[in-house]
């Protein structure tokens, strides 16, 4: 690091958890995130003032009025342009030092499993069940972490599958594939603004203690908020050993 990294990061490299070592360690890491939207935003700020060296930012949607309320990395002047060049716009004016990789899509197949393989951790913050499902089977596959959250009308939820660990859950074994699951919208159903805030700041949390190796991470658990009540709760997650995408697992 040189002398304006040293003091650009300087409250980092105070905490004893992280100290240079591991803020080297985030210079020098990728994470991909997926959506630009209510969860998205939040994560994506808080990763590139941190100085996550490398941000992918997948999302195939346009920036929309009815966004604004709560998709805080998006500008009224982006209306009607690509999430991802927009957040991209955002992020680089937060931290010109960081490099940021739009892709405006909504990706799958072999192009999102080259992007998780690329990646050192990976955040989910999509706003549907097939993407949702389509990422844990990548990192799965790829043995990366992914930090999963999920916001709707009140109610939040955070999740850590880190699948370099043996014992770790993966997605599909809290919401499995073949379950019946109620696709619910914040279009249709409404979200109060700051709930997708905390959320997704928890996400980028997450995710740099994962990089740093600071402190100890969701994994195992599932955290939940009520952010009508402000009440929080953590509910213990077991891998299922029957679960047909990570039971084969051998790591």
């Amino acid at each position: 690091m040189d002398d304006h990294q040293l003091l650009r990061y300087s409250r980092h490299i105070l905490l004893p958890e992280i100290g240079i070592e591991g803020q080297q360690r985030l210079l020098d890491a990728h994470a991909l995130l997926i959506g630009a939207g209510g969860l998205g935003s939040p994560a994506a700020l808080y990763l590139a003032s941190a100085g996550i060296g490398t941000l992918t930012i997948c999302d195939g949607d346009n920036v929309d009025l009815t966004n604004l309320q709560r998709q805080i990395v998006h500008r009224e002047a982006a209306v009607g342009e690509k999430k991802v060049d927009s957040a991209r716009r955002t992020l680089l004016e937060l931290n010109p030092a960081i490099r940021i990789n739009a892709v405006a899509e909504r990706v799958s197949g072999e192009h999102l499993q080259a992007l998780v393989d690329a990646a050192d951790v990976v955040l989910d913050g999509c706003d549907n069940f097939e993407t949702r499902h389509t990422v844990n089977r990548a990192c799965v596959r790829a043995g990366k972490p992914l930090v999963s959250g999920a916001g709707i009308r009140f109610d939040g939820q955070l999740a850590v599958f880190d699948l370099r660990r043996p014992g770790s859950p993966c997605y599909a074994c809290l919401f499995p594939e073949d379950g019946e699951m109620e696709e619910m919208r914040c279009a249709v159903m409404g979200v109060f603004a700051p709930l997708v805030g905390i959320i997704g700041a928890m996400q980028a949390a997450e995710a740099l203690k994962l990089v740093t190796g600071a402190g100890e991470t969701l994994t195992g658990r599932l955290l939940l908020l009520d952010a009508l009540t402000m009440d929080l709760r953590t509910v213990n997650l077991k891998r299922d050993p029957a679960c047909p995408v990570c039971a084969s697992r051998t790591a």
